[in-house]
């Protein structure tokens, strides 16, 4: 179980699916205020504008089995099954407006790594031309190439205390000989 709880923590650190996780609340969040918009905003006026064209209520919706209200001719559209063409003209712009503003996202990221990638090639260009010139040593080239691609050169290590430094192996088999020895003295 704690394999399956290490594997976990390690697929869900990595930056890949943080990345993706915050693309989905911030999507979900642009699809929550966009359905709103559309749902309590545009198709009211969508209605409308379809009833008013001068053929009323049959031009919003389509009526396929009418329910009236009692003792009236008037269509009780709670209880009626009708196609509401509004809703669908909504859904479409809903799905418009959703997809542009993630193509506008994907476009400013997309965008922004390119400005990035441009930065980090002027940079290395810059480096090569210093070594040529003499300007700088190789070891000093590579160590700002590195930077440049943001990739870190590893800590130096530290000296293990002697106290804490594992003996070699045979070091062990020296030390297991001597105590052999002492104890077949002893003996």
């Amino acid at each position: 179980m704690k394999k399956f709880f290490k594997e976990f923590k390690e697929f869900i650190t990595r930056g890949n699916v943080l990345d993706m996780a915050v693309g989905v609340i911030v999507g979900g969040a642009f699809t929550a205020i966009i359905t709103a918009l559309t749902g309590q905003i545009l198709q009211p006026l969508i209605n409308w504008l379809l009833a008013g064209t001068g053929a009323g209520l049959e031009a919003a919706v389509t009526i396929l089995k009418p329910a009236y209200v009692e003792g009236t001719d008037v269509i009780d559209l709670a209880n009626s099954i009708y196609i509401n063409w509004g809703a669908f003209i909504t859904a479409v712009i809903n799905f418009i407006l959703v997809a542009l503003i993630l193509f506008c996202i994907v476009k400013a990221i997309n965008s922004v790594r390119a400005g990035g990638k441009k930065l980090a090639d002027k940079q290395k260009k810059a480096i090569e031309k210093k070594l040529k010139k003499g300007e700088i040593s190789e070891e000093e080239a590579a160590k700002a190439l590195a930077e440049a691609e943001g990739v870190a050169e590893p800590a130096p290590a530290e000296p293990v205390p002697a106290e804490l430094a594992k003996p070699t192996t045979e070091e062990l088999l020296a030390e297991i000989r001597d105590l052999l020895k002492a104890q077949k003295s002893n003996d």
